[in-house]
């Protein structure tokens, strides 16, 4: 399974393409055609899949019962926009408009690792996150995601 660590800026070309870093490049597997799947976001962001990531998230969706209205609202909502990737020759990648008005992504970017996917924030945006959140409430948030683990 694909992972990634690391936080990256990048920009965004008149045509809407970026260069996906060199570090996140290296972490992904060898193979002779390195495909993605863009999507949105939960938050005002871009989520990049790695096609081996994707399948499996895709897979489960897939066999979500299609009566539930719940499922079919998260499908729709889930599914909206995605849409394959590949990397030009010179390591590019090129994002829908739809995508790219959704996430609000002009020119600045960082690309953050999200474990098994890498997120595309606005670099504005993504700095008021960490401007926003004192300490004492990532402390708080820490210990409501990890603090309850068993051992």
């Amino acid at each position: 399974m694909v992972s990634f660590l690391g936080e990256y800026e990048s920009t965004i070309d008149a045509k809407g393409r970026f260069l996906l870093p060199a570090a996140f490049k290296k972490q992904l597997p060898k193979d002779d055609e390195i495909q993605f799947v863009i999507n949105r976001g939960f938050e005002k962001c871009l989520t990049l899949y790695p096609l081996q990531s994707w399948k499996p998230i895709f897979a489960n969706i897939s066999k979500l019962n299609d009566f539930d209205p719940k499922v079919r609202a998260f499908r729709r909502n889930f599914l909206n926009g995605a849409s394959p990737l590949e990397m030009d020759g010179a390591g590019r990648l090129l994002l829908p408009k739809n995508l790219l008005e959704h996430a609000g992504l002009d020119k600045d970017i960082v690309l953050v690792s999200a474990l098994t996917k890498i997120e595309i924030w606005d670099k504005r945006t993504y700095e008021k996150i960490f401007e926003n959140m004192s300490p004492e409430e990532f402390s708080s948030i820490a210990n409501a995601v990890m603090g309850k683990q068993e051992e």
